[in-house]
């Protein structure tokens, strides 16, 4: 890959251990994650070392998305990083916290809130539910709470996007979600993180994913993989990849680089040369949709 091909990353972080408590990250011990050990991980990670993580690359622009600060620190994180963007040009785009069940006056006064910092797009919050303990986010499934759905309405009242984290189980009332809020911008988060990776769960992937891409508010973040494969390899990756990208297609599609989570399995080289290579048969227009143009478009950077 030509390394001055613009790149627009949609999914990074960033921390300040002196600022905000992330409590994935520096409780002791650590609480355990289904990414896996984030002892790795656990100290400051800022600007510049995103920037160095960077290095090599061409990238023009970032989003960042919320990195599991306290709830009670939302809007501070979000004032915190727009205050970088001011001072540095980066982030280009915040996708802030909101917890969507709680009570719908609060909900609309932290959207309200966000949304007057110039840089933010949307929201996250993390959704995944698994009847497996160990790889579960949340103690419900959140999809199926009336009082999240009602949160979730408010939204397109504040045009925010919704930054959709979930396990492929989850994809059909995800699917039923955003045909229910067709105005709404739904994100796929990390390639719909295919955990259960025996026949049965391959299918349920596929399936959900045909699903959401067939729903046209709804994108795809191409991320994530090596949390869910931690020995991987372009090889075992490509499957994931090029369905993906075959469903949504490249105007719907975005290479993502979840930095630093991701170094955990391997530098930000290790992952762009790997989706280079497996795009390295697309059209050029193709691509600088898939490395740039898309996120682009869906964050409106």
């Amino acid at each position: 890959m030509a390394h001055d091909l613009p790149i627009v990353d949609p999914h990074q972080h960033l921390w300040d251990f002196d600022r905000h408590h992330y409590g994935w990250l520096m409780d002791h011990p650590l609480p355990n994650n289904p990414a896996g050990d984030c002892a790795p991980i656990a100290r400051p990670y800022g600007l510049d070392d995103y920037l160095a993580d960077v290095a090599g690359w061409n990238v023009v622009a970032t989003v960042h998305v919320d990195a599991g600060a306290d709830a009670n620190q939302a809007l501070d994180e979000t004032r915190w990083l727009q205050s970088i963007a001011d001072a540095r040009g980066m982030p280009d785009g915040i996708v802030a916290y909101a917890a969507l069940d709680r009570p719908l006056t609060e909900v609309d006064a932290l959207l309200e809130a966000h949304r007057a910092f110039a840089n933010v797009r949307g929201i996250r919050q993390i959704v995944n539910w698994h009847a497996d303990p160990a790889r579960t986010y949340t103690p419900r499934d959140l999809l199926q709470d009336e009082d999240w759905r009602a949160g979730f309405a408010l939204l397109r009242k504040h045009d925010l996007s919704f930054d959709l984290q979930i396990y492929p189980s989850q994809m059909p009332e995800a699917a039923r979600l955003a045909a229910r809020h067709s105005d709404t911008q739904l994100i796929l988060n990390h390639t719909g993180m295919p955990t259960d990776r025996d026949p049965d769960g391959m299918a349920q992937w596929r399936e959900g994913m045909a699903l959401l891409a067939a729903r046209p508010n709804v994108a795809v973040k191409i991320s994530g993989l090596a949390m869910v494969d931690r020995a991987w390899t372009p090889d075992s990756i490509r499957p994931f990849v090029l369905t993906t990208i075959d469903l949504f297609g490249p105007d719907r599609a975005m290479f993502a680089s979840n930095f630093p989570v991701d170094r955990l399995y391997g530098s930000f080289s290790d992952h762009y040369a790997a989706y280079d290579a497996l795009t390295a048969g697309f059209s050029d227009a193709e691509r600088r949709m898939l490395f740039a143009g898309t996120a682009r478009s869906i964050y409106r950077l």
